[in-house]
């Protein structure tokens, strides 16, 4: 395997790209998050765009998975199969999609790349001849070929420079999606210079459970070429057909869930001696094959050249990443805050055709209507609501209004199920809870408020009201449980989910209904339901029912109960009998301990305080939580026992003591994690990127301010990491000043909002929508006195 690059080596790669050198498009480094289990492609994409053409590298050495990591890509990779159309940013699992890589090679075909369509007619590279940036990926590979990617919204384009003296030809493994494929078709069209296909696919997290193991979406392309073919050719398994035109067959499976060597289809061309740049323009689209060819010439017509696409994607960066602007910090700072940014607007990614055709939930093509303008899909809904979506809807409320909408749209096409996990037009089922109402609460509260929220609301508490076979099926547990709320029913009976019941983690799955439920609570008050606030309100509450006051002598815990009221032993998986409790199980939670989910009451920190004895109790063991007992942090990988500021479960932790009257350890804490796990390096994202969720809370927390409450637009206040930074928005621009920020100075010793002196350590729903000035005295030592009362906290909701 290879070593990763030194620091300065790689961040010296980024200027060499051509086309726009200035505007914040420039300074990231889509590089970042490429190992150390980031799981981000660095290929080409514009915002949220549909088509991500990105390298797909074969697997590490030794590595069991027949991946190399669910991006695609991998940093410590040195061999590439392909570049694909498809990719979703930072997903987990095996990943997926991965669709139809492209692979230019530089000898003739003997053999069927479906042999081993991982490592046969491959090439390797090394990182000093990749340069990547946002909008533009180029690799010139060891075989002499020098690729050149870039995208437009449904479509990109690709050069090839072909070395002189070889043969030069480009495979379509149309077969050869990340995690396989049911079927594939490919067609060699030599006369208009077109390969055109389909391949349908799925299979996310299929690997874990035959739930998943299955086909839910179809993608359509076109590739067309600005050469003439000399040669074609097809395969089918084994099977080389010189001369084909067409061929089909998927991979399947397997029985493990990845796909079997030996299966699968594709085709090539062929150039004539001499030929050297080969451009190629590619359009896509998951309704047909007309709408992909739709698609490319609105987009890339022909005649269009691959600097003018590459330029305007670079552009729709530099637009995008410019509603927020930045002054101050190190170079490498401003790189990772624009680099989070980055990876923070990529997804959802628009799923509608450029004539407002999109493939719906039911397997039949819908259009976009009303004030919608643009169906989007991927929403990776335990991730992303608690501050990706807020993030997007803040600065982009039309766009956040349209995926509020495409959440409801998917719900009423797949007979009222709002799934926790959507891929393309697919439910996978992934992770626990009911993340939709937060996810539609949040992004309303944070001024996206064009889309059918009324509608919305009344399907969530129907969902939420009303059990379904599909919640009392255990069918796809723990990972993938089919149902929307699984376990409804013993939520509705008993108020909270026992050990026993459909579920992933049942200690869990009951502090993540708690957050549905307050979502419910919040949409339905903005929209003026008074008593359906109310009456979901009381339900947020029942995380009290599995709080046991008494689980240990240090205090109580959130964990597992029986059906009949008793409190249930502990299994865990290295432990040959049931046990007493103890914090450091992971026995009832999903991707965490007990210790680390106990905060998780992020609408009632108030009332989760009182629970723990008071105040004082609780900021006892809030510093036992962060903090090793010599007083080191323990921030990530510091065992069960600490904080993983690496996963969403313990990403909220670090602001609640705003909530606990000392602000200054909020403070104190998050500049640490951003100054040492998040860097400008191929490791720099410490763990699963999540569709852009915890690149938005790094976006979040290096403005000096978090949405720590689901539902609602509070802002609890951290420290900003620049010395000035404005978020351009619609309902009127966030100006944040902190003329003494930088290195050692994380400590507020003073904040003005919009010239007057305040002692809170929040912000109300009305500055986050309305705008305004906040002007912070940053200091190296703490102020143990700012908003250090009771009546400076952030709010905490309970209606007790």
């Amino acid at each position: 395997m290879r070593p990763l690059r030194p620091l300065v080596l790689v961040s010296a790669l980024l200027p060499a790209l051509a086309g726009a050198a200035d505007g914040p498009a420039s300074l990231v480094n889509p590089l970042i998050g490429t190992t150390n289990g980031g799981n981000v492609f660095p290929g080409a994409v514009v915002p949220f765009g549909m088509l991500q053409f990105s390298p797909e590298a074969s697997p590490l050495p030794g590595k069991k998975s027949p991946i190399a990591a669910p991006g695609g890509y991998e940093y410590r990779a040195d061999t590439l199969r392909g570049f694909s159309l498809t990719n979703v940013e930072g997903w987990g699992c095996a990943g997926a999609s991965g669709d139809v890589p492209i692979m230019p090679v530089t000898e003739e075909v003997t053999q069927s790349p479906s042999k081993d369509f991982r490592h046969t007619y491959t090439s390797t590279f090394s990182h000093a001849n990749e340069q990547a940036r946002a909008g533009h990926y180029h690799v010139t590979l060891d075989n002499g070929v020098a690729v050149d990617l870039t995208a437009a919204l449904h479509s990109g384009a690709a050069r090839f420079a072909f070395p002189a003296g070889k043969p030069a030809n480009v495979l379509v493994r149309a077969s050869d999606s990340e995690v396989g494929s049911e079927k594939a078709t490919v067609t060699v069209d030599a006369a208009h210079r077109r390969i055109s296909g389909e391949v349908t696919s799925g299979n996310f997290c299929g690997y874990i459970n035959d739930a998943d193991k299955r086909s839910y979406y179809t993608l359509h392309y076109v590739i067309e070429f600005d050469q003439p073919f000399s040669s074609t050719g097809t395969w089918k398994n084994a099977d080389v057909s010189h001369g084909g035109t067409r061929s089909e067959g998927g991979t399947g499976y397997g029985k493990k869930g990845f796909p079997d060597a030996g299966t699968g289809s594709g085709a090539w061309v062929g150039f004539a001696p001499g030929t050297k740049d080969v451009n190629v323009r590619v359009g896509i689209s998951y309704v047909s094959d007309a709408n992909a060819q739709a698609n490319l010439d609105a987009e890339v017509p022909k005649g269009t050249s691959f600097e003018t696409v590459r330029d305007k994607a670079v552009d729709a960066w530099n637009g995008q990443l410019s509603r927020i602007d930045v002054e101050g910090g190190t170079p490498d700072q401003r790189t990772v805050f624009y680099t989070a940014l980055y990876h923070a607007q990529m997804t959802p990614n628009v799923f509608s055709d450029v004539n407002g055709e999109y493939m719906g939930f039911d397997n039949k093509p819908h259009r976009v209507e009303g004030r919608q303008k643009a169906q989007y899909a991927n929403f990776s809904g335990w991730d992303v609501y608690r501050s990706q979506l807020q993030l997007t809807a803040w600065l982009e409320p039309d766009i956040a209004s349209d995926i509020a909408q495409s959440l409801y749209n998917q719900a009423q096409q797949n007979n009222g199920v709002w799934d926790r996990w959507t891929h393309n037009n697919g439910g996978t089922h992934v992770m626990n809870g009911d993340p939709a109402a937060p996810a539609i609460a949040g992004i309303h509260a944070f001024g996206a408020r064009d889309f059918d929220a009324r509608g919305a609301l009344a399907s969530l508490v129907h969902a939420a009201d009303n059990p379904t076979a599909l919640d009392a099926s255990h069918d796809g547990c723990e990972v993938e449980c089919v149902g929307q709320r699984p376990g409804l029913e013993s939520w509705l009976k008993l108020h909270y989910i026992p050990v026993g019941a459909p579920s992933w983690g049942p200690a869990a799955d009951t502090l993540e209904l708690a957050t549905a439920e307050f979502g419910i609570s919040a949409l339905a008050e903005r929209l003026g339901d008074t008593a359906t606030s109310k009456r979901f309100l009381e339900r947020a509450q029942y995380w009290r029912n599995l709080f046991d006051p008494k689980a240990t002598a240090e205090g109580g815990y959130i964990r597992n109960r029986n059906a009949d009221g008793s409190w249930a032993l502990v299994k865990d998986d290295d432990k040959e009998q049931p046990h007493a409790f103890t914090p450091s199980t992971e026995d009832g939670f999903v991707e965490g301990s007990a210790a680390q989910y106990v905060w998780m009451v992020p609408f009632n920190a108030g009332g989760l305080f009182k629970a723990m004895g008071g105040l004082e109790k609780a900021r006892k063991r809030l510093d036992a939580f962060f903090y090793q007992p010599d007083g080191a942090f323990a921030v990530t990988n510091a065992g069960p026992l600490h904080a993983e500021l690496n996963n969403e479960p313990s990403i909220g932790s670090p602001w609640l003591y705003n909530f606990a009257g000392q602000p200054w350890k909020t403070q104190e804490l998050v500049r640490r994690v951003l100054d040492t796990i998040w860097l400008n390096e191929p490791k720099g994202i410490p763990g699963n990127d999540d569709l852009g969720e915890m690149s938005s809370w790094y976006v979040f927390a290096a403005l000096g301010v978090y949405p720590s409450i689901p539902g609602r637009a509070e802002l609890v206040v951290g420290s900003p990491l620049f010395t000035r930074a404005t978020v351009h928005r619609p309902g009127g621009d966030v100006t944040i000043l902190a003329p003494n920020a930088g290195q050692g100075r994380p400590y507020v010793n003073a904040l003005k909002v919009d010239g007057k002196p305040s002692d809170r350590a929040w912000l109300p729903e009305s500055f986050t929508l309305k705008g305004g000035r906040l002007e912070f005295d940053l200091s190296d030592k703490p102020n143990k006195q700012w908003a250090s009362k009771p009546k400076d906290a952030p709010p905490s909701f309970d209606p007790h």
